[in-house]
């Protein structure tokens, strides 16, 4: 080998390892991170952007119903579709109603609420009825 094909490949060597630091050095992110760009599966989504899921959104509307104190939820029925709440069932107090239908509103994602709570009063006069005395 000739000290002209040694500087050659010496060469080459030097090439390939420079384009081997340059191509590290394009792929890191801005943080200094490498960055991967493969990604096997790729999603995608048939609702118009920034839409939600009905079930994500009736979750949320649970939790946000939750969030209001004194709220008795458990007679709350919530559906969704495409992002219109309807809140169906009953609530021991009339303020409730319109509370749970701001509480709905305030959701991510929800683009109308039909609310067809009505307010259900225990009958407080039957359960304060005097018991008959024992006879004994």
């Amino acid at each position: 080998m000739t000290r002209n094909d040694a500087g050659r490949k010496f060469s080459a060597t030097l090439i390939a390892v420079i384009a081997s630091f340059a191509a590290c050095a394009n792929a890191q992110t801005a943080g200094g991170a490498s960055t991967i760009t493969a990604s096997p599966m790729v999603q995608v989504s048939t609702s118009p952007p920034g839409s939600r899921s009905d079930d994500a959104i009736i979750l949320d509307v649970r939790r946000a119903i939750r969030r209001v104190p004194d709220m008795v939820d458990s007679a709350i029925h919530i559906r969704a579709h495409r992002g219109v709440v309807t809140l169906t069932g009953w609530v021991p107090e009339s303020w409730q109603i319109s509370r749970a239908g701001n509480a709905a509103r305030s959701v991510r994602g929800v683009r109308g609420v039909s609310n067809r709570l009505t307010a259900k009063k225990h009958h407080v006069a039957a359960i304060e009825q005097p018991l008959a005395p024992s006879q004994g």
